[in-house]
């Protein structure tokens, strides 16, 4: 089945490069261009999307007003933002599993994207997305704490309630989310992640590990200097020396 698509944004040489870019894809069928939301939902309301590339920064309205919109839908379109860059909305897209391209368009994540979309469409994985999709735009309505991450494995998403993790470790540009019996892999930063979460809630403890205030059990010196924190669960963590002294305070 082709890919349906439409390309929201405001800047005409914008929407030809994303159109020429995705040219290349035999299967994907370009439905319309608009330059902003208003032109957008009419296309929306006479036809079938699968995909709308959405730019966000618009003059006349945001393109996160239209997304708040669609995520109420059952089985919304998928959405790929396109911003310019910012730290702060990247954090948001990756901890909510939403994709995002960056201004000027790359080739090699623009394919990337491609590539996730066909995933999950395949799996006809909608209704997770478009809880993903509210919990994004409700989080930046409401300033809420983070409540949930959204994890997203080859053509799929999975909702991790924050309340169930019980320590973060840091894999490169993954962190591993250890729960209760498992451990899930998700794409952000330590570093990124530990900017949404509650800090009255974790802790940071080595620079490639987070826990849970809540399961600080045991604190060991092991020699040389070098100490151990047992958690509740049972794992063990190492612990750097420049955030021991937060840690004993905590305890």
């Amino acid at each position: 089945m082709p890919v349906r698509y439409l390309i929201v944004d405001d800047e005409r040489p914008s929407r030809s490069n994303l159109r020429l870019a995705l040219a290349t894809h035999p299967d994907w069928r370009l439905v319309a261009e608009c330059d902003g939301t208003a032109a957008a939902r009419a296309v929306l309301s006479a036809r079938e999307v699968d995909v709308i590339f959405l730019d966000i920064q618009m003059p006349a309205e945001s393109g996160l007003v239209l997304a708040r919109e669609i995520s109420r839908a059952c089985a919304p379109p998928l959405i790929v933002f396109v911003t310019a860059y910012s730290e702060h909305a990247i954090d948001a897209f990756e901890v909510h599993a939403l994709d995002y391209l960056l201004k000027p368009l790359n080739d090699a994540r623009l394919a990337q994207a491609v590539e996730r979309i066909g995933a999950m469409l395949g799996q006809r994985q909608r209704e997770a997305y478009g809880a993903a999709l509210r919990d994004y735009v409700d989080a930046g309505q409401t300033k809420a704490a983070l409540e949930r991450i959204n994890v997203r494995s080859v053509g799929r998403i999975e909702q991790i309630r924050v309340a169930d993790i019980l320590w973060i470790e840091s894999a490169g540009n993954y962190v591993e989310l250890h729960l209760a019996g498992r451990t899930v892999l998700h794409r952000i930063t330590l570093n990124r992640l530990e900017a949404l979460l509650v800090p009255e809630d974790f802790l940071r403890v080595h620079r490639g590990a987070i826990v849970r205030r809540g399961e600080i059990a045991r604190l060991d010196s092991i020699g040389d200097g070098s100490y151990r924190l047992t958690l509740r669960c049972g794992a063990t963590v190492a612990v750097s020396e420049r955030y021991l002294g937060a840690l004993k305070s905590a305890m």
